[in-house]
């Protein structure tokens, strides 16, 4: 699964990098939830999340169908969540405080080597 979780993400990076503004803000983030389900989160500027989503979430709709096609084609379950630096600096301190749980998954661990920052290749 490592190397559909590597094609992916190079993926995911490239399509990105088309779309955004401010790369240097943007991170990636990949969880393996089960054996055969990643889940990537993708954290960007606010005015980025909104470019990204697009007009009726069209743009967004359209990478999570590529997504989930290579992950199909591979017998895998991949997952794409979007959101703004400050949606996810709010998630954590939940989480940290104790007031908020990760809903439908397993407390995940959160592996540094799994965050990267978008860079142009």
């Amino acid at each position: 699964m490592h190397d559909t979780t590597e094609q992916i993400r190079n993926f995911l990076q490239f399509i990105t990098l088309q779309f955004i503004s401010h790369p240097d803000e943007a991170q990636l983030m990949v969880s393996e939830v089960a054996e055969d389900h990643i889940r990537f989160r993708l954290v960007l500027n606010r005015a980025d999340v909104a470019i990204l989503i697009g007009r009726n979430g069209f743009t967004a709709s359209a990478i999570r169908n590529v997504l989930k096609a290579a992950a199909i084609r591979e017998s895998i379950k991949a997952t794409l969540q979007i959101v703004s630096t400050e949606e996810e600096k709010l998630r954590l301190a939940a989480i940290e405080s104790g007031e908020a749980v990760e809903q439908g998954y397993e407390e995940e661990v959160h592996d540094e080597t799994d965050d990267e920052h978008l860079e142009e290749a």
